[in-house]
């Protein structure tokens, strides 16, 4: 018995090195029993709340353990800022009170995302001796038993995502979009449900809070959907650590010992390396959420088939492009003219700069840039429009890639993919070929697209400037073309698997929507066939541990 009782705390209790994750079986077997209890009380709306947000609570503690706290005071502060906001009339109020939600918010992301940074780099370029100090380490530790290192910062999983989602909330009622929540349990379960809690998609409130008071409804055809989003999302991880694993993640490790036709290869295994892994985990997070009765937005559609920049960022991710457009672009003034908050951000983006850097040169630099443009921009007009109609896009994008992390690989990936846009919108202005339905054109189109995405993930993936340097010298002093033939025969099984991932992403909409309502019609029993049999193939392919989503990380 005392064995026994032992399992099930070792089980209960959080372990960093084995997180509840998707790929698990514990994450399965966790499910099982959440569906089991759900079966219970699926009827009564206010029960299945209260029972979800446990389920969700204890699938955040198993992943992410005493940062549960910031979860918990995420959800305590803004469902009060939400209830002063519904109540108050006053609009100098309602703006104060939506303040303390975004400056709260956004303090705790920054925190934990950027503090160690800012320390750091004030130091090399004030030239003090500021010592980094964890002060939630230090409380956790002093109260929970925890053994945090107080002079590092650890980031929670997914505080990107479910700050974003919170924010919404109390931005969508300061601008009277949606009725308050009933209580704050519901508050609670919007935030942290938890398919979709510590890598998206990013759900905004008024595309999920009124699903919560809605009775459980779920057709035999979604039904069998819900399978297929969550088998289609294990095969595409599966794919990914394959691909990741076998070739993508040696290069990137050590671009040195490889030719620069293995570099060009591994770039491009690189974007369909995240493509699979990102878009596996939200399929699966879609299709648990829709076993449970809830309805979670597409966050990828076939992003590699863009003709273009601006359609790429419609297809990828689309959660966080929608939420940036929704409650930072528009609000800055979207593609009609810069405001004060646009220059504000390129302040902010400024600093962040400066201290990246470690000199205060830059600031003179920066300065000097701002000055040559303002002069350009008063002496000719059409230079202070553009300038006005694109501020935007540059400043979205760059804070785009500063969410991703204090790096200035992420800066200038954001600001790649923001000059990309720009060019794409001045390039539709004076198009030559208006003709574009020709047979070459689509193809040449999208290659080109993807073409220029890979590029910009060279900055995303690796780890320093220098690895950066290093690839740049590999593909244009050591490409070894006349290897070509040995490194496609040397990595034929994982160049397989590369093309293979390809050619199923660009396989036609309406023939993948045939196949998936096939699948999602099937008899039960065909249904638990397909899927014993596919999870059997599946794990056959499985050479090592699960790795981690890639999106964790941030």
């Amino acid at each position: 018995m005392n064995n026994i009782f032992s399992n099930i705390v070792h089980w209960l209790s959080y372990d960093p090195e084995n997180p509840l994750i998707f790929t698990r079986l514990f994450f399965w077997a966790f499910f099982a029993v959440v569906l089991l209890g759900y079966s219970f009380v699926y009827k009564k709306v206010n029960v299945r709340t209260i029972y979800l947000l446990a389920a969700s609570f204890f699938f955040y503690y198993q992943t992410s353990g005493v940062f549960l706290i910031l979860l918990i005071f995420t959800i305590i502060s803004d469902y009060n800022w939400g209830r002063l906001l519904a109540k108050t009339e006053t609009p100098w109020k309602r703006r104060m009170f939506l303040t303390f939600s975004v400056v709260l918010n956004l303090t705790l992301l920054c925190y934990f995302k950027y503090a160690f940074f800012f320390t750091e780099n004030l130091n090399e370029v004030a030239g003090t001796d500021i010592t980094f100090f964890n002060h939630f380490a230090h409380f956790t530790n002093t109260w929970f038993g925890t053994s945090f290192s107080v002079d590092k910062l650890i980031l929670p999983i997914g505080i990107s995502f479910f700050t974003f989602q919170s924010l919404s909330y109390t931005i969508d009622m300061y601008r009277r979009k949606l009725e308050p929540v009933k209580n704050i349990f519901d508050y609670g379960f919007f935030v942290c449900f938890f398919p979709h809690l510590v890598a998206g998609p990013i759900v905004k409130a008024h595309d999920f809070i009124y699903q919560i008071y809605q009775p459980y409804n779920l057709s035999k055809r979604e039904y069998g959907m819900a399978f297929f989003w969550i088998l289609n999302g294990l095969g595409k991880k599966i794919m990914a650590d394959y691909v990741g694993v076998n070739f993508v993640d040696r290069i990137f490790s050590h671009p040195e010992l490889y030719s620069g036709v293995e570099v060009v290869l591994g770039i491009f295994g690189y974007s369909l390396q995240i493509y699979a892994d990102f878009s596996g985990y939200t399929d699966m997070a879609i299709g648990i959420a829709l076993l449970l009765g809830f309805r979670l937005k597409t966050n990828f559609r076939s992003p590699y088939k863009a003709e273009s920049t601006s359609e790429f960022w419609k297809r990828w991710h689309i959660s966080l492009s929608s939420w940036l457009k929704e409650y930072l672009y528009i609000p800055l003034g979207g593609n009609r003219n810069g405001t004060v908050g646009s220059y504000v951000a390129i302040s902010i983006l400024g600093i962040f700069m400066v201290l990246l850097y470690g000199n205060v040169t830059l600031i003179y630099i920066l300065l000097a840039i701002a000055l040559v443009l303002i002069l350009i921009a008063r002496i000719f007009p059409k230079f202070r429009h553009s300038v006005n109609t694109n501020i935007n896009i540059l400043v979205t994008m760059l804070l785009g890639g500063l969410w991703h992390g204090s790096s200035w690989m992420f800066i200038i990936w954001g600001g790649l993919n923001g000059l990309g846009l720009m060019l794409h919108k001045g390039w539709e202005r004076i198009n030559p070929i208006k003709n574009t339905s020709g047979v070459g054109y689509r193809p040449f189109a999208i290659f080109l697209t993807l073409v220029f995405i890979s590029f910009t993930r060279i900055w995303f993936r690796s780890d320093s400037l220098d690895t950066v340097g290093i690839i740049f010298d590999r593909i244009s002093h050591h490409f070894g073309g006349e290897l070509i033939e040995n490194v496609l025969w040397g990595y034929r099984t994982v160049l397989s698997v590369i093309v293979v991932g390809y050619l199923i992403h660009w396989i036609p909409e309406s023939t993948k929507q045939q196949y998936r309502e096939w699948f999602a019609t099937r008899s039960e029993p065909a249904l638990v066939a397909i899927l014993i049999g596919y999870i059997f193939l599946l794990y056959q392919a499985v050479s090592a541990d699960m790795q981690p989503f890639i999106y964790f990380q941030f």
